[in-house]
This record gives structure tokens, C-alpha cells and sequence, in this order.
């Protein structure tokens, strides 16, 4: 779900960004047929998955957040990520968010025709409403939330977690920051993957 995170962390590889936004969409083996970069894609996706189920920095995040949203908390800590790299792109990347989501849309078009039909039929939903910049305002999150809510097994009202946002934003961003850290180093070491930041 926090597709902004996954992309950014994929690199400047085209193939692994696309491994990257496939992931939710493409469960169990691997295709061995696909690209290896997009399998890398694929895998680098699956071990952040694993990492923000494991690492000491999301778990924080998750034990801010209201006790009745339950395991929910593990979609809030995703969504807030999302937003919170896109309030401070500009920190962690020296192109603009808005050219980034292009690229991302340009690819997405390109590729479409290879696409699992689960990522295949949100794309025109994602472009047209520029889900990545829209990351940004607390109002798309809100919204985002109420849409994923109504869809869970058991319906629960995600968007009322804006407050938390609000509360704990500041402890959020300190545990999103360290989170991404240690994602890159990840990267890094497992896949090769170099991001590159202002700071470079």
C-alpha cells in the first residue's frame, strides 16, 4: 500500500521501480520468466515488507497509534510513511516529487500490457488523481484511509487515526526517518541499490 515509499527505495532502475509497485499485486514463486530486474524489484519490495513488519523503528510507530485500530495500526504506520516522505521529498531526493510521480506514470503507461491486472485497473484511478504528490495533503490520506477501511473484513473507521497524525507527527517523522535509513542500508547491502539524496 505505501507505494511512494516502495518506488523511492527501488532506485533509478526503471525494471526495479516496476518490481517495486508490482509487489502487492504478485503473490507467492516468482516467475523466472520475468526480467531479473524486475524480479529484484519484486524481491527488494518483499524484504521491505518484511523489514517494516520487524524493525524496531515502525513497531514504535505502531505502539503510538491508537490500541483500537488493532493490527490496522500496521496500514496506518504504511500510510503515514507514504505521506511523510512525500511532505519532505526534497530531503531525500534532488528531483522534485512531481517529476518523480511522472516518471512513475510515464512507466506505468509503457508498461501497462505486462501489468497483474490488480495494479492494471487502479493505474487510470492513480494518475488521473496523481496519488503521489496527493500523498502530501492530509485530506487525500484521510480519504485513502476511510476508502481502505470499507474494505477490510472487519470495517473500521482508519480515517478517525488523522488525529494521531496530528499528535504524534513529530515522533512519526523521527521514526519514519530512521526507518528509511535503515531501508536504504538494506538495499544497499542485499540488492546493490544506490539512492541517491541531496545529501550526496
Amino acid at each position: 500500500m505505501n507505494y511512494l515509499v516502495h518506488l523511492y527505495l527501488a532506485g533509478p532502475s526503471k525494471m526495479n521501480r516496476l518490481g517495486a509497485i508490482m509487489g502487492d499485486f504478485v503473490k507467492g514463486q516468482l516467475d523466472q520468466s520475468l526480467p531479473g530486474k524486475i524480479r529484484q524489484g519484486l524481491q527488494h519490495h518483499r524484504r521491505i515488507d518484511w523489514l517494516a513488519h520487524t524493525s524496531s523503528h515502525t513497531r514504535r510507530s505502531r505502539q503510538r497509534l491508537d490500541p483500537r485500530f488493532g493490527h490496522a495500526r500496521t496500514i496506518l504506520v504504511d500510510i503515514f510513511y507514504d505521506h511523510l516522505l512525500a511532505c519532505f521529498w526534497n530531503e531525500f531526493s534532488c528531483q522534485s516529487l512531481e517529476a518523480f510521480a511522472s516518471e512513475i506514470y510515464a512507466m506505468l503507461f509503457e508498461e501497462q500490457d505486462n501489468l497483474p491486472e490488480g495494479l492494471k485497473r487502479i493505474v487510470p484511478h492513480m494518475t488521473r488523481n496523481n496519488w503521489l504528490v496527493s500523498y502530501q495533503n492530509v485530506a487525500s490520506i484521510e480519504n485513502a484511509l476511510s476508502r481502505i477501511g470499507e474494505q477490510l473484513s472487519r470495517k473500521t473507521p482508519l480515517e478517525e487515526s488523522i488525529i494521531d497524525l496530528s499528535i504524534h507527527h513529530d515522533d512519526l517523522r523521527i521514526d519514519f526517518e530512521e526507518f528509511i535509513n535503515e531501508a536504504i542500508i538494506l538495499g544497499q547491502e542485499e540488492f546493490g541499490i544506490t539512492i541517491h539524496s541531496n545529501d550526496d
